[in-house]
């Protein structure tokens, strides 16, 4: 079997001083502190905040005690197609998308440059990180509730769709999301939470204070804190 890496999808509140329990184990799985990190601000960027969220994220994970923090300046499509950038990403270990702007993250990174080193770094075992948005926009689709429809995203993860914010406002989404993207298993993720996906082992576990919320077939499933499950319960395939 091809190698893959690991994937985190977190429900948001990245780099506030509450992600600490699921940002230790994604550098443990990265390789440890001397794993080379890639941050990735670009759906900060329609609001000009990328050098702000960019900043915090390098910050926050050399305050985890991680060495080698990078902010990569990926923050409209033709710096997706910078070949230094794509370099950057397929020697990382650790790329994590930020939140924001889900669609403006999918459209500046689809079929990219930097989009194809992120996939090669994931099947030579890195671990790829979305928090929000970023975690919205690694799925091959999610919902877009300010256009209330479902929008087409990077597809490394299918067959699931994140509801991110799910204990404050994205449970709301779950009843439109679900009859738009009927194929789809719709997952919500609390903040300060995230849900670690291993594909090669077929399993997947909760990290954080929150939970993760299934909805399939008419039923809802809680995975609680530090929880795991298979990944047959979320009808979800990862790229490999």
């Amino acid at each position: 079997m091809q190698e893959t890496g690991t994937i985190l999808l977190a429900g948001g509140s990245e780099f506030t001083g509450r992600m600490a329990i699921p940002d230790r184990q994604a550098i443990e799985m990265a390789g440890g502190n001397d794993a080379p990190i890639a941050v990735l601000p670009t759906a900060a960027a329609p609001d000009d905040n990328h050098r702000r969220a960019g900043q915090n994220g390098a910050d926050w994970f050399h305050r985890l005690g991680a060495n080698h923090v990078t902010v990569l300046p990926l923050i409209d499509p033709p710096s997706a197609n910078d070949p230094a950038i794509a370099e950057a990403l397929s020697l990382s270990r650790l790329i994590y998308l930020l939140g924001g702007f889900p669609r403006y993250l999918a459209q500046t990174l689809m079929a990219s440059r930097s989009w194809q080193a992120i996939v090669a770094a994931y099947t030579a075992g890195a671990v790829i990180a979305g928090s929000s948005a970023g975690a919205m926009a690694l799925c091959e689709y999610y919902y877009d509730p300010r256009a209330a429809k479902p929008r087409k995203g990077l597809g490394l993860v299918s067959g699931i769709c994140v509801l991110p914010h799910h204990n404050t406002f994205g449970q709301t989404w779950a009843a439109r999301a679900a009859q738009r993207l009927p194929k789809s298993v719709m997952v919500g993720i609390d903040e300060e939470s995230a849900i670690i996906l291993q594909a090669s082992k077929g399993c997947g576990r909760v990290f954080g204070k929150g939970k993760a919320t299934v909805y399939r077939s008419g039923d809802t499933v809680s995975v609680g804190p530090g929880k795991a499950f298979d990944l047959s319960i979320l009808n979800v395939t990862v790229y490999q």
